[in-house]
């Protein structure tokens, strides 16, 4: 397929990007800069500001799907969805956040006691962002959240899969690598079972 992947310099788009070619799919990687990004054979790169809809439309423009892993904190969520539209890009696939996970009924991660106030800012914009696709009808969109640490490590290729509950191990250890994240999120693309939902992915 060809892919459009906003944020393609960023811990996470750098492994999606690696996965996706891996597979044999083109990609379009659409960052603030190309710096640091190595020429690599079905990738090309090309600068823009993705909250910029007249910038990012064209470029969107004759793709089979969107990425999107950027920062929820400084992405403009209409903006994106408008770009989209008018580039007639019929799916998008959106690197999630854990905070709007729940870890009881009617709670989310992020309102729990203790939740790290360094990332309350991000999680509120991410749980702003789902709410804002979960109002769009025209697009089919996923949006796909980690465990709650999600940090580089090892593909594995070896996780669970779920819903809106946030997934912990048999000792309570909520976790998934940036490299399993990523077959998880091209496994969807490739497979779609997740159309207009949210789910999650975990060890």
């Amino acid at each position: 397929m060809n892919i459009a992947l906003i944020g393609v310099t960023g811990r996470v788009g750098s492994r999606v990007l690696a996965e996706l070619l891996a597979r044999g799919h083109s990609v379009t990687g659409i960052a603030r800069s190309a710096a640091g990004v190595e020429p690599r054979a079905s990738l090309v790169v090309k600068v823009a500001d993705a909250n910029d809809r007249a910038q990012l439309a064209p470029l969107l423009a004759g793709h089979d799907a969107a990425i999107s892993a950027t920062r929820f904190i400084s992405t403009d969520a209409k903006a994106l969805v408008a770009a989209l539209q008018e580039a007639r890009v019929p799916r998008l696939l959106v690197v999630g956040g854990a905070g709007s996970l729940e870890v009881a009924p009617g709670q989310a991660l992020l309102d729990s006691p203790g939740f790290p106030e360094a990332y309350r800012a991000e999680s509120a914009a991410g749980r702003a962002f789902l709410e804002f696709l979960r109002t769009q009808t025209a697009l089919d969109w996923t949006f796909l959240s980690p465990s709650a640490e999600f940090a580089p490590g090892e593909r594995t290729g070896k996780f669970r899969l779920g819903g809106d509950r946030l997934l912990a191990d048999v000792h309570g250890k909520s976790w998934i690598s940036m490299e399993d994240f990523a077959i998880a999120l091209v496994d969807e693309l490739e497979r779609p079972a997740h159309s207009r939902q949210r789910f999650t992915v975990g060890y």
